[in-house]
């Protein structure tokens, strides 16, 4: 009965963990973002069900995004101990998790928030599984599928407030779509090797180092100038446009520095790292000056 017992704490942490709840906090922070920032009232019983049940769909994804990659997980070094490849949890169960966790937030959202914050969802679920999980092995250029349910969290806020999507709510889903990009690429230089095991074309197998770090000056590039619109559509005032402004510079030359013979895996995870920073900072700042 005793080992009984001490096993039920351990399945409930491998369930908990299919959903990786590392990336809750920056969904907590940019869907938080959209419903402070869009204009209205939701009140606070249905704005924190928003942030609850987005956060239950992303878990909803990764669940069923780790279910079909549970072989290929098994090859990296990264997720072999996940709990699939682990062995602490049943395909099955873990199916029925993502499944029900599917269900319950977009039913949820739809109901008790508003339909287009359900539909937003059903889309960040669906784009994520069916999508970009499958075309992770065919084609480097996932990495921009995979961008649109990233980029949803920000949006699917505003609009639980509106009840629409509007200029404001989708200039916050351009800063996150386009920060992504070099995001992600950066974890595919530092990670390649693992990449590799597993069959997963990313840019850095496809096309070498070199095109890659070009496509994330590029990409951080864009993402200066998209940040920078957010006033013009409401959103931010002039601290925010100084602090974004800065915040991108700053980006942008950390990127360049990748340009060096020198820099290698630990200047991609130094980036990785950076944008994390950038974009908390960016939306510390909206925080501070909204409009």
């Amino acid at each position: 009965m005793v080992e009984q017992a001490a096993e039920k704490p351990r399945l409930f942490q491998a369930l908990w963990q299919l959903g990786k709840p590392r990336l809750s906090a920056m969904v907590l922070l940019t869907t938080w973002g959209g419903l402070a920032l869009a204009p209205g009232e939701i009140g606070l019983g249905r704005g924190l069900l928003a942030l609850m049940m987005t956060s239950a769909a992303v878990a909803a994804a990764n669940t069923l995004n780790c279910y079909l990659e549970r072989r290929t997980d098994g090859l990296m070094k990264r997720t072999r101990t996940r709990p699939l490849p682990g062995g602490h949890v049943a395909p099955g169960l873990a199916l029925a998790q993502g499944l029900l966790l599917s269900i319950v937030s977009v039913f949820a959202l739809t109901l008790w928030v508003n339909p287009l914050a359900g539909a937003l969802a059903a889309l960040a679920i669906g784009s994520y599984v069916l999508l970009y999980t499958p075309m992770k092995y065919r084609s480097p250029h996932a990495v921009i599928v995979g961008a649109l349910p990233g980029a949803i969290p920000p949006l699917l806020g505003w609009s639980a407030v509106t009840g629409r999507i509007d200029y404001g709510g989708f200039a916050l889903f351009a800063v996150m779509f386009v920060w992504q990009l070099p995001h992600f690429l950066a974890i595919a230089l530092y990670l390649r090797e693992d990449y590799a095991r597993a069959g997963i074309r990313v840019l850095p197998l496809t096309h070498g180092d070199t095109a890659t770090k070009w496509t994330i000056i590029i990409y951080t590039l864009l993402l200066l100038p998209v940040s920078l619109a957010l006033p013009h559509f409401g959103v931010g005032g002039r601290r925010y446009f100084v602090a974004a402004a800065l915040l991108g510079l700053a980006f942008l030359g950390w990127s360049f520095t990748g340009l060096k013979a020198s820099s290698g895996t630990r200047w991609a995870r130094g980036l990785m790292l950076a944008s994390i920073g950038y974009l908390t900072l960016l939306f510390a700042a909206l925080a501070m000056d909204p409009s």
